[in-house]
């Protein structure tokens, strides 16, 4: 099978390259060959993609993907300090693990608004300035304990999460502490300089609960059920109540429990418990390999997905309970199609993952299509 792809691409090739192996970075398969054959008198690249698992587009097994990419990269083409600065860059985002930052980015903006949508008389610009250190400051604790979950996981990620920039080779341990530190001192700082105490309190006791789940001797991520309230107290209920604990204190206002808040913490600490539970189904090599215990390692993957499913299928049955018997706090209207649909859609995803009979790509792509139907819950939340 041949592509011609005619795109400015900068593949990490010196003038003198003539051979290079890589690994593509795909979090959905183990690590692939890539092997660049460049020639210093033309600009044309010939990449032998050698792939080692179905994916999504190409489902064969073993099958040689060739493409010949005419690319502006010549011998003299390339900016060694630009080349650096787009590796650096490339490692760093991977370092972070963009589908958890999207996740806190979008809880702490759906949270935020739905806060100013039931006070929209104490809407002023002097706010924005607040509400954006504080996302700065969620991020920074998110990358906190992704980066130092990384440094501690290195040997399984090799083999479970090869794409990875520390396993793959493409950021060092010791910039990776440098981001950690960076990170948690950072976050600390924002927080509290504008948040006060309690909220850095909060935020002081995410940082500990992320650092005992990975770094040694305690590393509570030995022990499932340990693992699993750690992270659903993290991205559950300190996220969401700190957020909107903040963002009230921040209009004036004292704390106080509304239905919509109380409703999307439950929700979604529940639903972070079934994220904590499925993020473990396509890990269970490495994890068994270096005795790391999860439920997936003892119940096997098919129990997992089906017990992640039937979690998830209690929040969107609650959810369409909660709007018919508590009409006054909920706009049923949207709430009970909105979350039948969703309930419906996770029911058939979990058939397409038992008819794959549980393939590695399959069940990367439940656990892809649970965190989607994690950011539409927050969508949707101020709107419900």
């Amino acid at each position: 099978m041949e592509l011609s792809v005619q795109t400015h691409f900068s593949p990490r090739l010196s003038s003198s390259s003539r051979t290079l192996l890589l690994h593509k970075h795909n979090p959905i398969c183990k690590p692939n060959t890539l092997l660049f054959k460049s020639s210093t008198n033309s600009s044309s690249i010939q990449i032998f993609y050698h792939q080692s698992c179905s994916t999504t587009a190409f489902k064969q097994q073993n099958k040689t993907l060739f493409i010949r990419a005419c690319t502006q990269v010549g011998a003299a083409g390339s900016d060694p300090a630009l080349d650096k600065i787009s590796e650096f860059a490339d490692a760093f985002w991977r370092f972070l693990r963009p589908h958890t930052i999207r996740g806190t980015a979008l809880g702490s903006i759906s949270l935020v608004t739905r806060a100013l949508i039931e006070n929209p008389n104490l809407i002023r610009w002097s706010l924005l300035l607040k509400a954006v250190s504080g996302l700065l400051a969620l991020i920074c604790g998110n990358g906190y304990i992704v980066g130092i979950n990384q440094i501690y996981d290195i040997g399984i990620d090799k083999i479970n999460k090869p794409f990875l920039p520390i396993a793959a080779g493409d950021l060092s341990v010791q910039h990776a502490w440098i981001l950690v530190l960076f990170f948690a001192v950072a976050g600390l700082v924002t927080v509290g300089l504008n948040f006060g105490p309690f909220i850095t309190t909060l935020y002081s006791i995410g940082l500990f609960l992320g650092t005992i789940y990975s770094v040694p001797p305690l590393r509570m991520k030995r022990f499932p059920i340990i693992a699993f309230l750690i992270i659903a107290t993290v991205r559950g209920f300190l996220l969401n109540f700190g957020v909107y604990y903040a963002t009230r204190s921040a209009l004036g206002l004292p704390f106080v429990w509304s239905s919509a808040v109380a409703f999307i913490t439950t929700f979604v600490t529940l639903f972070a418990l079934v994220i904590a539970i499925t993020k473990d189904l396509s890990d269970v090599e490495g994890d068994r390999k270096f005795q790391i215990s999860t439920l997936a390692t003892k119940l096997g993957v098919r129990n997992i997905a089906f017990l992640g499913t039937g979690l998830l299928l209690i929040n969107y049955i609650g959810s369409v309970l909660a709007a018919i018997y508590m009409p006054q706090a909920f706009r049923g209207s949207l709430m009970i199609p909105a979350h039948t649909l969703l309930g419906s859609s996770l029911i058939f995803q979990a058939w397409l993952l038992e008819k794959a009979n549980y393939s590695k790509e399959a069940i990367s792509g439940f656990y892809r299509f649970i965190w989607n139907l994690f950011y539409i819950e927050y969508i949707i939340f101020p709107l419900i």
